[in-house]
């Protein structure tokens, strides 16, 4: 045994060892090869089709003021008393249906607002409301 001399086993490898990287390679390209058509399996679905416009049918508003003597005004136009079913009854056939806004004066007597009231409900009107001023 000689301290100088050098053994042939001990010389440096110069080549990359391809085997383990082809074996990753393998599985890597295994497990694609199974969960890929998993990731694509899907129920074919015919959907609806919907736009995202938002629709301007806004219903309109009609205005019926009653003043203090008792008198109708329908959109600020004077009405008679005996036109105020008709005028209720063609407005609550148009689609989309108004809104029905009762102005009356305060010192209007109740039952010429309960009579309104009751013709807008047997005219078919489902919206009705009140217009009043806040206190100051």
């Amino acid at each position: 045994m000689a301290f100088g001399t050098q053994d042939d086993s001990d010389e440096v490898m110069n080549e990359i060892n391809m085997t383990p990287l082809v074996d990753v390679m393998l599985v890597l390209l295994i497990i694609f090869i199974i969960t890929v058509p998993v990731m694509k399996h899907a129920v074919n679905i015919d959907l609806p089709r919907a736009t995202s416009q938002p629709q301007d049918s806004q219903p309109q508003t009609i205005r019926l003021s009653v003043d203090a003597a008792g008198r109708y005004y329908w959109n600020e136009a004077p009405l008679a008393a005996a036109d105020l079913a008709p005028q209720l009854q063609a407005a609550a056939a148009r689609q989309p249906q108004p809104e029905l806004h009762i102005r009356a004066d305060k010192a209007v007597r109740y039952e010429r607002v309960a009579q309104v009231m009751a013709a807008a409900q047997q005219a078919g009107l489902r919206k009705i409301g009140f217009i009043t001023e806040p206190v100051q």
